[in-house]
């Protein structure tokens, strides 16, 4: 398979690409990702705009799964880093949480709670993303707890008790891993990542932060040129 970097400010002029009647989008990223965070007013455009259209699939990609040092060993890096993504975007951050020394910056279980409501609730995946970010960004709740999932399930009519198991389970452990394993394999490393497949084909939309507008030039390009 194939990946092409399109740029907006370039014509298309690759001559295979595919018919855009299987045509999908493809959203890479990590809940505690906080460029995904900055993304997600821009990815909601986006989300919308092609509602029913495009099919749309979430991959949580792994920015750090199974890490082990604490918020506030890494207090100076994620506070430079934040800032720098609410200047981009003007997204809400609450700096607290990065004193913790007791909580570790792992961005694994919160990739996990997405993987069950993926198998629970498909359709909710991406509302229940942008809303995982909120929580840990804004409300600074510990994403390592299942119970600081528990606000959000009666809206996507998710019972608590099987949230709490699956999310408890080896068999979510292994589907988060497996997905981790799908953004490799889809030659992803940063995020967050928009791809558009058309049959074999895979076409970046953009690696990193963007706006609804250039992400929408260059998906219209791209359909437009698919036979």
């Amino acid at each position: 398979m194939k990946m092409y970097i399109i740029s907006i400010l370039t014509m298309v002029t690759i001559n295979n690409l595919q018919s855009q009647e299987d045509a999908k989008l493809i959203y890479i990223g990590d809940p505690m990702c906080s460029w995904c965070y900055g993304i997600a007013p821009e990815w909601q455009k986006i989300k919308t705009q092609y509602q029913g259209k495009l099919e749309i699939e979430y991959v949580m990609g792994g920015l750090r799964p199974y890490y082990e040092k604490p918020m506030s060993e890494m207090k100076d890096f994620l506070t430079d880093h934040w800032k720098h993504v609410y200047e981009a975007s003007n997204q809400p951050f609450n700096y607290e949480i990065l004193n913790r020394s007791d909580l570790n910056y792992d961005t694994e279980p919160p990739s996990r709670a997405v993987v069950v409501i993926q198998s629970l609730n498909p359709n909710a995946v991406g509302s229940f993303f942008a809303e995982v970010q909120s929580l840990f960004y804004y409300d600074n709740k510990n994403m390592n707890e299942s119970k600081s999932y528990h606000t959000l399930l009666e809206k996507y009519n998710v019972n608590t008790d099987e949230f709490d198991k699956l999310f408890n389970s080896d068999e979510m452990r292994q589907a988060t891993k497996t997905g981790f394993n799908k953004a490799k394999s889809l030659g992803v490393a940063s995020f967050p990542t928009v791809l558009l497949m058309m049959g074999e084909e895979q076409y970046i939309v953009t690696q990193g932060y963007s706006t609804s507008n250039k992400m929408n030039q260059v998906i219209d390009n791209l359909l437009s040129k698919a036979h």
